[in-house]
Formats: structure tokens, sequence, C-alpha cells
């Protein structure tokens, strides 16, 4: 069934072929954004494989977009991003399957919550948003890297926000001593971005058959903001209708960076309304790239296996 032609008020991007071949992870895909990119990949007749926390959400969104798709190939991982052992064990419970993984969209977040840790001990916003993301990347690229193929790459989707724009990155203190629950939120998401254009970066280099991509999805009225300042959740409430985007409106930055055929082989891109546009100047800065890759890995416990490669065939864009 092909996805429904986008209405008005901005880029349409048309209708996309069915790709009943394709596998997909949706982080967070139980609501929210996530769940409207979990059904619009599934329309397109993909297997579908939400990641996420709560199981009890889990199953009544599998049940509805099923019914709401005619696709029987969606299903439910548990997968606890603030968890790095929880992250390993949905690797391996994926890799168990032996099937292949064309698109992972990197999608769940925490918003401006109150400070508190993961059971690693991370900052959460950190540990959730960034951290973890960067380890189930990182876990899942030999499967991509196997799964596409010259003419058809597999595609990383990370999801960031026009928050980064303020974020600021303190790489000796990742962990916020002096916490403020935006700049962590904000410092996630700019974290996020340069993560991206490094991994391209080295894809590149590598000649992998896989890209990645930034996707922000606007201001969307979802459950995030459950946390934020009482006159930002009034404002959102009386007008929201009006300012806000729908989740759906939300995912369909998401959906286009991971299927349309505009972006085959294209990496190292922002796209917001599903045009590339320019992200902060500091997160095209090759070192500073290189060095929270490298602080990641060792948060993370995995191995900084980028060797001598050096990614210098991203494309630069801060002029």
């Amino acid at each position: 069934m092909p996805l429904p032609v986008r209405p008005g008020g901005f880029t349409s991007y048309g209708v996309f072929s069915p790709q009943p071949d394709r596998v997909a992870i949706v982080t967070g895909g139980t609501d929210g954004i996530g769940y409207s990119t979990a059904k619009y990949l599934a329309r397109l007749g993909m297997h579908v494989i939400i990641a996420g926390n709560n199981e009890d959400k889990a199953g009544e969104a599998v049940r509805k977009i099923k019914e709401e798709t005619l696709n029987d190939r969606v299903e439910f991982l548990y997968c606890d991003l603030a968890s790095m052992q929880s992250i390993r064990q949905f690797v391996q419970k994926f890799q168990r399957k032996r099937i292949p993984l064309h698109v992972l969209v990197n999608n769940a977040g925490v918003m401006m919550v109150p400070q508190r840790k993961t059971v690693d001990g991370f900052e959460e916003h950190l540990g959730l948003n960034y951290l973890g993301h960067f380890l189930l990347t990182n876990l899942l690229l030999d499967t991509l890297r196997d799964s596409g193929c010259p003419g058809r790459s597999a595609r990383v989707v990370t999801v960031s926000s026009a928050t980064h724009y303020v974020g600021e990155l303190n790489l000796a203190d990742l962990q916020g001593r002096s916490y403020s629950p935006h700049g962590a939120y904000a410092q996630s998401k700019l974290a996020l971005v340069l993560f991206t254009y490094h991994l391209q970066g080295l894809l590149a280099a590598q000649g992998s058959p896989v890209t990645a991509n930034v996707a922000d999805p606007g201001v969307v009225d979802t459950d995030l903001y459950k946390h934020v300042f009482w006159p930002t959740r009034l404002v959102k409430k009386l007008f929201g209708r009006w300012f806000f985007k729908t989740p759906e409106e939300g995912a369909w930055t998401s959906v286009y960076a991971a299927v349309a055929p505009a972006l085959e082989g294209v990496g190292g891109r922002y796209l917001y309304n599903e045009k590339e546009t320019r992200s902060l100047a500091v997160t095209y800065d090759l070192k500073l790239q290189r060095q929270l890759w490298a602080r990641s890995c060792q948060m993370t416990g995995i191995p900084d296996g980028t060797g001598g490669v050096f990614p210098a065939s991203l494309p630069r864009r801060e002029e």
C-alpha cells in the first residue's frame, strides 16, 4: 500500500513504492513520533520491529498498526535504552532472528526530566537519548553493512531537535554536575548530530553501503512536554493545534530519510521538513566529532574501531 501524499502546508514527499523486502527497527515506537514512523514504514510493507521499554503500550501499538496497515509483520522487542545490558540483550535477540536490517530509526528519548541517572550511572538525557543510541547503532552496524548494497544502502536515521542549536558540549562534564534540564536535553541532541556526522564520515571512508542522516521533526504535540515548565504546557494545551505538528506530521522527515529515493547513498545531512538545512556550526568540527566518539566508546564499553580511518569525506556545511 503506497504512502499517501502529504497534505499541504509543508513540502510533499509524494508516494513511495512498497518495500516489503526491507526490515526496520524503530526505537520508541509505542507512541508519539515513533509510533507514527513505525506505522508509515509498516504501510510500505516493511517488517517493522518496535524497540521500547513499555510492554503494555507495545501490545496495543502493534495491534493497531497491524490493523490499520494490514501488515502482520510488525512486532515488539523489549529494549530499555537507559540500560547498556538491555541494549545488548535486544541486539542478541534481534540477531537470533537471522534477518537483515535495512533501516534503523533512533527515535526514542526523554525531554527535560528531573535530574536522575540511568542504571549505568549516566545522567538520563545523556544516557538514554545519546549513549543508548550510540551503543545500539554500533552493535547493529555489521548487520546494517551486510544488509545494504550499492544502489540500495541501509540507512541510519537519528532524530535530533532544533534544541541542539542552543546546546553546548562539555567533554569534561558530559554528566552535567551543574544540572539544567534544558541544558542536558540540548546537549544530548547536539551529541546526536555530532555522532551522526562522524558515523557517516567513517562509513563513507570505509565504502560501506550504509548512510546516516539526522531528522529534525520540528515542534510536535507529544507527551514529551510533560516535564517542561507549566507556562509552556499551558501554551501547548491552548494553542497546540495551531503551532504544534501532530505526531504524524512530525514523523514525515524520519520516514523521508528512511525511504526517499532522493537520499539513496546520501548521508551526513541534517533534514528538516524533508529538506537539507544547516545544523549548528560546531557540529561540523571534525576534531570534536572524533573526541566525542572516542569518549562515547569509553563510556559504553566498546572498542574504538575507527583505527586510522579519517572521515574527511563528510561534507562541511558551516559556511
